[in-house]
């Protein structure tokens, strides 16, 4: 298979790789890092080590981890690719042998169907870092080094596709999970990671066609699992239509179990069709869920199978799913285009006051600022990364030994489109619409990428 990817949005510009790993010490700092914030902020994202086969999507890069540490008003950076059984097959080749999601499986292939490229998320759960890819299991990553283990099986027990989205309840320290599957029944599967490390359940869900939710929400004591109408039919591509599209008229469904619960337990709620990347926050409110996220009216995964460039949009929306009465209440809250939601981790599953999430730009990935909700006041403020800069994901680091929930920083990776470099913006999550109290100076570009998380000094020292 040839390439195809040669004119690819998502192979110029700042979405291109970069092709070295380096570790610097004493970065340039440009204003003052906080004393009192002291660890490391991880960013993980797409970076191909060869050029493509096919046609390539942002979202089949290899992984590839970018870190910097922060410490006595000092940082150091680092980039190292996350080092995938498939990662090691191509770098011994020293070709791309493996296509990405908009091509067929390569069912062929020597050396698999698909490569676990481990480029999506980040978590931090029981000393360990893990880089995720939903369509395979974790592997686990050594910090600070960001040097890769191996995949991550939780004692050999795990064997099943695994969340790029897992959820850590902040009171219990449990992780909690789902995988889905596309060729075989039981095509959802939701599970628990003690404290510990230990696995203590992995249950079958049973829905009625592989729908590949990306997201889901815990609860104090419920979990929130989606099927939503972007559907997976095979038998589609013989009528030369896409295996995945978007059914329009399904409704979406919200199903809602006890946190221990299994299939017989869960209670599923009819909403609008929509789809939904990701989720900021749910929780308990008397009789009801109140479920945050960043929700799309309709979308398509692939090229020329759009009928309205609108409806592939996130927007911050609500929903209310009353467990007692089975009413739903589902409402937009802001007009503007934004993703990648974050809060104050120690408020998963909990009611939270704040909320924010990346502003975009265009109908590209491509993010200009930062939102901060207020959703007791129902105001938000925005903070400007200014002409020509543009970021991704953001990440909460709360202050050491802060009380109030937004008494922290957010942090992000910025590229200026017009100087040719990339930063670290540290900003005050208490005056967003303030300059960022420090602004780290990298000693490469960094290109645009996808989740990140905040890995505390006593974690890292923890770790090890």
């Amino acid at each position: 298979m040839t390439t195809t990817t040669k004119f690819n949005p998502y192979l110029m510009s700042n979405f291109a790789p970069v092709s070295k790993e380096i570790t610097t010490n004493n970065l340039e700092i440009k204003g003052e890092l906080p004393r009192d914030l002291s660890g490391m902020y991880l960013r993980n994202g797409p970076n191909p080590q060869f050029t493509p086969l096919g046609k390539y999507d942002w979202m089949d890069g290899d992984g590839m981890i970018h870190g910097v540490r922060i410490s006595g008003g000092r940082a150091e950076y680092r980039n190292r690719y996350v080092r995938t059984g498939g990662f090691e097959v191509e770098k011994d080749l020293g070709y791309a042998v493996w296509s990405g999601r908009l091509e067929p499986p390569q069912m062929n292939n020597p050396y698999g169907p698909y490569k676990n490229v481990a480029n999506n998320g980040l978590t931090f759960h029981n000393g360990k870092l893990l880089a995720l890819w939903e369509a395979g299991l974790p592997y686990e990553i050594r910090v600070p080094s960001l040097e890769t283990t191996g995949p991550y099986l939780c004692d050999g027990y795990l064997d099943s596709a695994f969340t790029a989205h897992p959820k850590i309840d902040p009171m219990t320290g449990e992780l909690i999970f789902f995988g889905y599957a596309l060729d075989v029944a039981p095509y959802l599967k939701y599970g628990i990671i003690s404290a510990r490390g230990e696995l203590l359940q992995i249950t079958p869900i049973n829905i009625p066609v592989p729908s590949g939710p990306h997201d889901f929400a815990i609860t104090k004591n419920y979990t929130i699992l989606m099927d939503l109408p972007l559907r997976f039919r095979p038998e589609r591509e013989k009528q030369g239509l896409p295996a995945w599209m978007f059914e329009t008229g399904v409704p979406s469904r919200f199903g809602i179990l006890p946190r221990c619960g299994n299939n017989e337990d869960i209670h599923w709620f009819e909403a609008q069709p929509c789809y939904m990347n990701h989720i900021l926050n749910a929780y308990e409110f008397e009789d009801e869920i109140i479920l945050y996220g960043c929700r799309m009216s309709s979308t398509y995964w692939y090229p020329g199978t759009a009928r309205d460039p609108n409806e592939n949009i996130p927007r911050m929306y609500g929903w209310a799913f009353n467990l007692k009465t089975g009413a739903v209440r589902e409402g937009m809250l802001d007009k503007r285009p934004s993703e990648f939601p974050c809060i104050n981790h120690r408020f998963v599953g909990r009611q939270m006051r704040y909320g924010y999430t990346s502003r975009m730009a265009s109908l590209r990935p491509l993010f200009d600022g930062i939102i901060k909700y207020d959703f007791s006041t129902g105001r938000s403020l925005s903070h400007d990364f200014g002409e020509g800069r543009y970021g991704g994901a953001t990440t909460f680091a709360p202050r050491i030994g802060s009380i109030d929930e937004d008494d922290g920083w957010l942090l992000t990776f910025v590229y200026d489109e017009k100087e040719k470099h990339s930063e670290l913006l540290v900003i005050d999550a208490q005056d967003i619409m303030g300059e960022p109290v420090a602004r780290v100076m990298l000693p490469q570009r960094v290109p645009y990428g996808f989740h990140g998380t905040w890995v505390s000094e006593m974690q890292l020292i923890a770790s090890n």
